[in-house]
């Protein structure tokens, strides 16, 4: 039997703390981690798959709210009150909903023991004027300006209208949604804050095509349209658009150009809804239609529509 020796015994030990720190994972390789730097990281890690007009913009709002905030990861509630300090309920509640999601990914990785903002929430305050849909004409006017100056874009605001879809659903939108025979679209996707996702819902809805939505989509319609991973409505340069710049560059310049009061693009959808109910549309199909439910309708919808007669 072969005699351990000290040097090989001393060998044999340090082999045994070296297998033993490969095996651990590095936690935390910083213990100053600041909330700054791990959305630096976050930031370079989404950069390989968002486009750079979302890293640069989207993610550049989130790391200006947080350079406002005291970065420190050991108080996520001090972080979001400063949060609601510093700018809207709604904008506080989109950046902690980044920044959750960035400190999720920095716990797969092992960046940190845990995310401390995994159950912190902000409840937004709805602006009053959310839910106030145009008139029919309104719409038109508005359909008929985008056609004019807007060109472009015009399909999407025109479908908008015709579908009540939300905006996020519109973008997301591809050729292989929509039956080979214009038919039906499947709304099964989103598109937020430059991240494809599923409906608001989670669920998957079909919308029947009625003929002047047909003769929309078949104007636009590529000849190699099936089967394929195209965008319904891309941007000019082919990329998803992004819904922040279409309001921001043409939707608030073509209200204020027709001296319609200003009103959230997600209003045609609200529009959609109130002219289906004011049509006689029975309420659980326009929410079948819509990804709502019937409550939801009843709730927010069924009081925003008007006669101009008392029945007989």
């Amino acid at each position: 039997m072969q005699t351990i020796t000290p040097e090989l015994k001393a060998l044999l030990s340090q082999l045994s703390q070296q297998l033993q720190t490969d095996a651990k994972p590095d936690k935390n390789p910083s213990p100053f981690l600041s909330l700054g730097e791990l959305w630096e990281r976050y930031t370079a890690y989404k950069t390989e798959h968002l486009a750079a007009t979302t890293i640069k913009k989207d993610f550049g709002v989130v790391r200006r709210h947080i350079s406002k905030t005291c970065g420190d990861l050991n108080q996520a509630q001090k972080i979001r009150s400063q949060l609601l300090e510093a700018t809207t309920s709604r904008s506080a509640k989109r950046t902690l909903m980044q920044i959750n999601a960035c400190c999720t990914w920095a716990s797969d990785f092992g960046l940190i023991e845990n995310n401390p903002f995994e159950k912190l929430k902000i409840k937004a305050r709805k602006p009053s004027t959310d839910i106030q849909p145009f008139t029919e004409e309104e719409r038109e006017r508005i359909i008929a300006a985008f056609k004019e100056t807007e060109s472009f874009y015009a399909p999407l605001i025109e479908f908008l209208f015709l579908t009540g879809c939300r905006p996020s659903e519109a973008i997301a939108l591809r050729w292989k949604h929509i039956d080979a025979d214009l038919t039906r679209i499947t709304f099964c996707e989103a598109r937020v804050y430059g991240i494809t996702k599923g409906t608001k819902t989670n669920k998957s809805r079909i919308f029947p095509i009625n003929p002047k939505l047909r003769s929309l989509l078949s104007a636009i319609k590529p000849r190699a349209a099936r089967g394929d991973d195209l965008l319904v409505f891309p941007s000019k340069n082919g990329l998803s658009i992004d819904e922040h710049n279409l309001v921001r560059r043409q939707w608030k310049l073509v209200l204020e150009r027709l001296g319609i009061a200003r009103r959230p693009l997600y209003n045609c959808r609200h529009t959609f809804i109130s002219f289906c109910l004011g049509k006689g549309v029975q309420v659980q199909q326009v929410a079948v239609w819509v990804g709502n439910s019937a409550r939801t309708i009843w709730e927010h919808y069924a009081g925003l529509t008007t006669t101009q007669d008392v029945p007989e």
